[in-house]
């Protein structure tokens, strides 16, 4: 063996920083979800089709996101086994409750909405508070359900990185947008579906960091 090798072990995550991470991670991502609902943003995946329908109907972002993700948890227990599942559902209804939180704590911080801040600052700054906020899931063996579950799947399974997986079919949803939203708030979105994915792709994949 060459002599100037390093052999590193793994330490694995305690149960504090597992808590940690996914306190701190839910709370970045539901924050990052507040301001592209303040600004009129979408956002890919179950959340951006959340948000249609909170849009389009009225109804509470954060249930709807909480029901959504349901069908997905079969998958997840099928794929990913029971511990990742429930982490995956503590994460979803961490961010179905903290979402709500923000919410209505930026309408208490002067009662004015984001729509009039330029939406494609809002799409960059969200999605990387955003992207922070999966990659510190990411690490601990948590998703937030729908697609990501998939992607996280065919990264273990097949090498994909996660982030391109995710922003694929995050731009799929966004652009069908089209239909209810603006096309400028379109672009604006799919700008920060990019830079989610884009630092996901770069931070976390195969190889690089794997949480245990």
């Amino acid at each position: 063996m060459n002599a100037s090798a390093q052999v590193t072990a793994s330490v694995p995550h305690s149960r504090i920083d597992d808590v940690v991470a996914v306190l701190a991670g839910t709370l970045l991502i539901s924050f990052g979800l507040a301001l592209y609902r303040q600004a009129g943003i979408l956002t890919g995946g179950t959340a951006g089709i959340s948000f249609l329908l909170s849009y389009a109907q009225g109804w509470k972002f954060g249930l709807v996101f909480f029901v959504i993700n349901l069908p997905f948890y079969w998958l997840s227990m099928a794929r990913m086994g029971w511990n990742f599942t429930l982490r995956t559902f503590i994460g979803v209804l961490l961010i179905s409750a903290f979402a709500e939180l923000h919410t209505r704590l930026l309408h208490g911080a002067g009662g004015q909405s984001l729509a009039g801040v330029n939406p494609f600052y809002i799409a960059v700054i969200g999605g990387l508070v955003m992207g922070m906020g999966f990659i510190a899931l990411f690490r601990h063996r948590t998703s937030l359900g729908g697609i990501n579950v998939v992607a996280l799947y065919l990264q273990q399974r097949c090498g994909w990185r996660a982030g391109w997986v995710l922003m694929a079919t995050d731009v799929a949803i966004v652009l069908a947008a089209l239909l209810v939203v603006e096309p400028q708030r379109v672009a604006a979105s799919v700008l920060g579906v990019a830079t989610i994915n884009l630092l996901i792709a770069l931070n976390h994949r195969p190889g690089r960091y794997m949480g245990v």
